[in-house]
């Protein structure tokens, strides 16, 4: 099959070049009074593509094993040898075309032909060869441009991890005479850095100087709570010195500060919470932590408590779980300082905290 189409192949070139160039031939030959239809171009179409049908007896073969040579060592290669030395052979290619236009318009013959085809035959061997040898440092060139790339995202997606999980965590007055903020940071749930503003500093201060007991106990025990934090705890504490004295609130000021560093707030307070949603500051409320880890206490559940005093309504009592929750008991008044089983009834729970109401079990044998 391959030989005839050899055969063929060789057939057209003969009956192309009879074609264009045997009625010429013979004018040059002179060879004296020929018919017309000798000299007609179809007819040495014909003349051109007998001639070579009949050397293609003998050098078909010559070439149907060149090529089939040619094919065995293109199946032994390795594909990426075929594959980058073809890469190579069509940028050969294309650069002798754009090289070769230049050289089609000047109107020297020899220039005009010749060169151009000498150039895509030089061109085209040299990309050929040079995709082929260079291969192993173009497949080098192409894995570290891809790690790179790959190493790139994954660096930054680890600064916005690392930007996200040290970013400032700007405390309040609240937080920090609440205590539990201590506890948290020793369990390795708060990262980054803990802001102390110098306002809030001034804050604790002025109220552990306070005249009344418990307000100075609560700011002394602020005080106390920062220094364990920054001594005993492995957490990076830094004092923030500045302050905005056209700002006279703290929470103001610390919304301020949060808006300026990116930071986030870290609060109990409910009322500062809400302005810091309000004003679009990030904020972390240790109530809302304590309420999405605190037991689920249902409607219907039974709870032995002490009632410690009355309540706001009348006849109510109050008691306290051992996390500080406060239970409202309907009817607990009368049972000041004595432990109960109380039955809960309903559970109020908010941003400010959660608050469960009950009743004694048994008044609810009574009913």
């Amino acid at each position: 099959m391959l030989k005839r189409i050899v055969q063929l192949f060789f057939v057209l070139v003969g009956g192309t070049l009879g074609f264009l160039y045997l009625p010429e031939l013979i004018h040059i030959i002179n060879l004296g009074e020929v018919p017309n239809w000798v000299t007609s171009s179809y007819a040495g179409a014909v003349f051109g593509a007998i001639i070579l049908f009949f050397a293609t007896f003998w050098l078909a073969d010559y070439i149907v094993n060149l090529m089939k040579i040619m094919e065995e060592a293109i199946v032994r290669a390795p594909v990426t040898d075929v594959l980058f030395g073809t890469m190579g052979l069509i940028v050969g290619l294309i650069v002798a075309y754009l090289i070769g236009i230049p050289l089609n318009a000047i109107n020297i013959p020899v220039v005009s032909t010749v060169l151009p085809i000498f150039v895509t035959i030089f061109v085209g061997y040299f990309g050929f060869q040079i995709g082929f040898k260079k291969r192993d440092e173009l497949i080098n060139l192409f894995t570290i441009t891809r790690n790179l790339g790959k190493k790139k995202e994954e660096e930054d997606l680890e600064k916005q991890d690392a930007a996200f999980g040290k970013q400032l965590k700007i405390l309040d007055t609240s937080v920090i005479i609440d205590g539990r903020i201590a506890d948290i940071c020793k369990t390795g749930f708060l990262e980054g850095t803990l802001v102390i503003p110098g306002f809030v500093l001034e804050e604790l201060q002025h109220i552990a100087d306070s005249s009344d007991v418990l307000k100075r106990n609560r700011g002394r025990r602020g005080l106390d709570i920062l220094n364990k934090i920054q001594k005993e705890l492995p957490t990076n504490v830094e004092i923030y010195e500045g302050d905005f004295e056209d700002i006279s609130e703290v929470d103001s000021k610390l919304v301020k500060l949060a808006k300026l560093s990116q930071g986030i707030v870290v609060t109990n307070d409910f009322n500062l919470n809400k302005v810091c949603e309000l004003q679009g500051v990030s904020v972390l409320n240790i109530n809302d932590l304590a309420n999405a880890v605190k037991p689920v206490v249902l409607p219907g559940e039974e709870l032995k408590v002490q009632v410690i005093k009355d309540g706001k309504e009348q006849h109510q009592g109050v008691a306290y779980l051992d996390d500080g929750t406060m239970i409202v008991v309907e009817g607990g008044r009368d049972y000041i300082g004595k432990h109960i089983d109380v039955v809960v009834t309903s559970v109020l729970q908010t941003s400010a905290g959660r608050m469960i109401f009950a009743k004694p079990k048994l008044l609810e044998k009574a009913l």
